[in-house]
């Protein structure tokens, strides 16, 4: 099943702030987890953030899920994701 993939306007400001490989590396990691999303991701304890968690290098993507959606609600640096 592919799941369908969106972006709140935090997490596009989020990835507009990234340099252009991390982007890069952003965009074929989302890809990639657009068809699994829950194999490498883990649950938040903290779900006043969002329900998971997916990391990509130092990076954290926090998101929701909703039936065959995935709400992207963050994408940040592992030491400012949580602030």
């Amino acid at each position: 099943m592919r799941y369908e993939l969106l972006y709140t306007a935090t997490a596009v400001k989020d990835i507009k702030k990234l340099d252009p490989l991390a982007q890069k590396r952003l965009r074929n990691a989302l890809e990639r987890f657009r068809d699994n999303p829950f194999a490498n991701a883990k649950k938040m304890i903290n779900s006043s953030l969002g329900d998971c968690r997916f990391r990509v290098g130092d990076y954290r993507i926090i998101f929701d899920s909703n039936g065959d959606k995935i709400i992207i609600l963050r994408i940040a640096h592992r030491k400012e994701v949580y602030r």
